[in-house]
């Protein structure tokens, strides 16, 4: 496909991108298609994301093991075109994966941790945000802010949060606020419209109309059946823990009402998000049911009730499923012969 794709992508064409994403969301929904098949199930919870799949969102997510994202392609594989709009930011080691490669061409940003190169990533990631982001047109921002699996950075968020009169927290670690405070205040729609002013967004399709700022911030808890236990890639391929429910709870949060007018604001007002996601965690762990709202905001009996009643299975097609595969399959093999070809000719040239 990538063959007759190129010209287009060589030009910036529009139409490329549009091809390109309905590629990215097909190959995402076969990566998708593996905890289905394994029989591991999503349930999602708390606001419902589908009413603003066109909006501008960042979603904000606690990060516990390798399962995560595939669980979270699960999820927005069944939104419409969000998956083909979609922007992840990892960390840079992901670039050197198989899936890295993909991930590149689509525009995902790889993020470098570390102190020495914090300002220029900071710097790196805004550019990207107004060059590939707004200039492809894209929709939904994917991070998470933990920087890494909860098994590895709690003994340091624990330390960290003692020494700074922060939250302990359980179930969740302490977030970064760097990339999310650049994120919002580039997207943010006054600093956008200065961007624009300057020449800085490569429109691509040359109107301020697709430029649309940041409109919602989403706090998205993952939470598996087993705290100290979570499904990883592995378990996912192979099948080797017994079929489950993962939940997805989504809070969205209007980007008027972030903080956004310096890093210590904006660091409360996540740590509070994160303090309240503790507790979703901890009382799902202790009674089994996901409460719809987070202890310390309940007024009267009626909150108590359960999200449970207002949970939404994802489902994924068998027959769509066989699709992707036949498509990818035959893809492969044409590949594989043109290569084929094109390797003899260069050897009888």
């Amino acid at each position: 496909m990538w063959v007759f794709l190129l010209p287009f992508r060589i030009i910036n064409h529009p139409g490329y991108w549009y091809i390109e994403g309905v590629m990215f969301k097909w190959l995402l929904s076969v990566v998708a298609s593996w905890s289905w098949k394994s029989h591991y199930y999503i349930v999602e919870l708390g606001d419902d994301v589908d009413s603003y799949t066109n909006d501008r969102c960042l979603f904000l997510v606690n990060h516990q093991s390798t399962a995560d994202v595939p669980f979270l392609m699960l999820a927005f594989q069944a939104k419409g075109t969000v998956l083909q709009s979609i922007m992840w930011i990892m960390d840079r080691l992901f670039r050197y994966t198989n899936f890295g490669a993909v991930s590149v061409t689509h525009g995902d940003y790889f993020i470098t941790q570390g102190k020495n190169v914090r300002e220029y990533q900071m710097k790196k990631l805004r550019d990207h945000l107004l060059n590939v982001y707004l200039g492809r047109n894209r929709r939904w921002i994917i991070l998470f802010p933990e920087g890494g699996f909860l098994s590895k950075r709690k003994e340091t968020s624990v330390k960290y949060a003692s020494k700074n009169n922060f939250p302990i927290l359980e179930h969740v670690t302490l977030p970064r606020v760097g990339a999310m405070h650049v994120i919002l205040n580039t997207l943010h729609n006054g600093n956008l419209k200065d961007a624009l002013d300057n020449g800085e967004v490569p429109l691509l399709k040359g109107t301020e109309k697709e430029c649309k700022p940041l409109k919602w911030v989403v706090d998205l808890t993952v939470a598996y059946p087993e705290p100290h236990k979570p499904l990883d890639l592995l378990a996912i391929c192979a099948s080797s823990r017994p079929s489950c429910v993962t939940y997805l709870h989504y809070r969205r949060y209007s980007v008027n009402d972030v903080p956004l007018d310096n890093m210590e604001a904006l660091r409360d007002w996540v740590y509070k998000r994160w303090s309240e996601k503790d507790e979703l965690l901890e009382e799902y762990y202790r009674t089994g049911k996901f409460p719809s709202l987070p202890k310390s905001q309940r007024n009267n009996k009626n909150d108590d009730l359960m999200c449970e009643i207002k949970s939404r299975r994802i489902e994924m097609s068998n027959w769509w499923i066989a699709f992707l595969h036949l498509f990818f399959i035959s893809s492969s093999i044409f590949h594989y012969f043109l290569l084929r070809r094109m390797w003899n000719f260069a050897r009888y040239w």
